[in-house]
């Protein structure tokens, strides 16, 4: 029997533990940070389950099963489960978990043979996780994965024969330059935010044509086949598509683009848009402090924490838009629940933002001073062993003071006209670095858009106690010097650095080797 919203109850609640037994899940970017996170909670929280299939881009199906328990069945993440289960935990994950070999860039995923056919057969609920987070991408890159991928996993999704509900994991910032309170609503295909703004004063802003953009993505990239510049070239064409239809990168333009496909596809397919701000790591399940990878604000707390990036452009007033990453994963299990038992007569596109500049906002300057507060108390060692101190941050209001600075520290520092080669290339590459770095964090230092989440409160508000206890997402619950301090702070240094447990005294038997070093992939 389903429900409609009007007869949910606080004794019932939603049903999440309920809706999740027995259910087929179809997964991908399951070796992601986000989708593993996701995998885990799913597993712990009603392990009767039915099959979860994970689509892994791999050359066999032995390299998927690989790739299954070297990135997801061994992660540290799972070690809870591991306990539970002891001896039993792989066969248990193994008798859940199904790598299926194929790639979302492909028309039909790359899926083959009976696999394929069983898939569409059982599946309940697809997950598409799958994306390019790299801010400023190359256009045939992310417009491969952001853009086309969610229209390949829909086309799937249309021979499932009992799929309930299409979960498509997107971004707050696929809001683009919107300002002021953001609205939790979805995109139809044309929608462009310089037209929305009206940036020129004018109504002739150029209307979006999505498959034009593929169009150009691919045939740039093969006119600059062998151009040595294709890379950067490429990168460059992403952000002027991005900049001139409203978007700040090529990462967050895609991403809606992406929106705008699956809306124009899902026929009678019951669609739900999450869109996350800065996801960071777990608050409390299943341990604080679990992080993989390095995001945007990542590295510039590590940058900030070796001495490598003591000033910065932002608004010290302005906000910085982050949640962690159980939090996410709740709200969407929450989502998947309410509307894959609810029978809809038309089908739609429900956006749910998990997001905390309304209901807990995180002020950049208070951010900065918690940092150093962390590292004056916890400085990170150099490799002779010696505690590295920084100073609070600097944070400079426009792109051009941040700049100004740079060079006037290097003349400072007689850098500039320096005899010694070898030193000026590496401290002009410094100043290379971090004006990079500055670039990319620019629109997020500034950030103007303040993200509603009513629809994600509601969710909240139909939910029972128990359920708010193992589902909680309540993102004006979160203490920030605690999670950032305690929490965020050493799970980056545990699990991103590797760094070992620290006692309060620091001694050089501690000492990390080197620092994150700057990797302009990920701009």
């Amino acid at each position: 029997m389903s429900k409609n919203s009007a007869q949910y109850s606080k004794q019932d609640g939603i049903g999440i533990e309920k809706f999740l037994v027995g259910k087929s899940f179809f997964v991908t970017g399951a070796t992601g940070f986000l989708a593993k996170v996701l995998i885990e909670k799913i597993l712990r929280a009603a392990p009767e389950v039915g099959k979860i299939f994970l689509l892994i881009k791999a050359e066999s199906e032995e390299a998927a099963s690989k790739r299954l328990k070297d990135e997801v069945i061994n992660a540290e993440l799972f070690k809870c489960l591991q306990q539970t289960y002891g001896e039993c935990y792989q066969d248990f994950m193994l008798n859940k978990l199904v790598p299926v070999v194929g790639n979302i860039s492909e028309s039909n995923l790359g899926l083959e043979g009976n696999l394929a056919t069983v898939i569409a057969n059982e599946v309940d609920v697809i997950i598409n996780s799958a994306a390019s987070i790299t801010f400023h991408e190359r256009y045939e890159i992310a417009i491969d994965i952001n853009t086309r991928g969610p229209s390949h996993v829909m086309n799937f999704a249309k021979k499932c024969k009992k799929v309930k509900v299409f979960v498509h994991m997107s971004t707050a910032f696929a809001n683009g330059k919107r300002q002021g309170r953001i609205m939790e609503k979805p995109f139809y295909m044309g929608d462009t935010i310089a037209r929305e703004l009206n940036f020129n004063n004018s109504k002739t802003e150029p209307k979006l044509d999505v498959e034009k953009e593929i169009e150009l993505a691919m045939k740039s990239k093969k006119a600059l086949e062998n151009d040595e510049d294709a890379r950067k070239k490429m990168k460059e064409l992403g952000l002027e598509r991005a900049r001139k239809y409203g978007w700040h990168d090529t990462y967050s333009f895609t991403k809606a683009m992406g929106e705008m496909m699956i809306d124009t596809m899902k026929e009678n397919i019951s669609v739900v848009i999450i869109r996350p701000t800065l996801i960071q790591s777990t608050y409390k399940e299943p341990f604080p402090g679990w992080i993989e990878g390095i995001r945007l604000l990542d590295l510039m707390i590590l940058y900030y924490g070796r001495g490598q990036l003591n000033e910065l452009v932002g608004d010290p007033n302005g906000l910085l838009d982050a949640v962690p990453v159980d939090m996410v994963v709740n709200a969407t299990l929450a989502a998947i629940a309410k509307h894959g038992q609810v029978v809809i007569q038309k089908p739609e596109v429900k956006v749910y933002q998990i997001a905390s500049s309304v209901t807990n906002p995180l002020v950049t300057k208070y951010l900065m001073s918690l940092l150093h507060e962390h590292f004056d108390s916890l400085p990170f060692l150099d490799s002779n062993g010696s505690p590295i101190r920084v100073p609070l941050m600097k944070l400079f209001t426009s792109m051009e003071d941040f700049s100004a600075h740079l060079l006037d520290g290097a003349m400072q520092r007689s850098i500039i006209g320096s005899s010694n080669g070898e030193l000026l290339a590496q401290k002009q590459y410094e100043i290379l670095r971090r004006k990079e770095f500055a670039n990319v964090y620019l629109p997020y230092g500034f950030y103007a858009g303040r993200f509603d989440c009513s629809n994600t409160l509601g969710l909240m508000q139909i939910m029972n106690e128990e359920e708010k206890k193992k589902f909680g997402f309540d993102m004006g619950s979160i203490d920030w010097k605690h999670y950032i301090t305690n929490v965020h702070v050493p799970g980056l240094r545990r699990h991103v650095m590797k760094e070992r447990r620290r006692e309060k005294r620091v001694g050089a038997e501690n000492k990390i080797p080197g620092g994150p070093k700057f990797d302009k992939s990920k701009l």
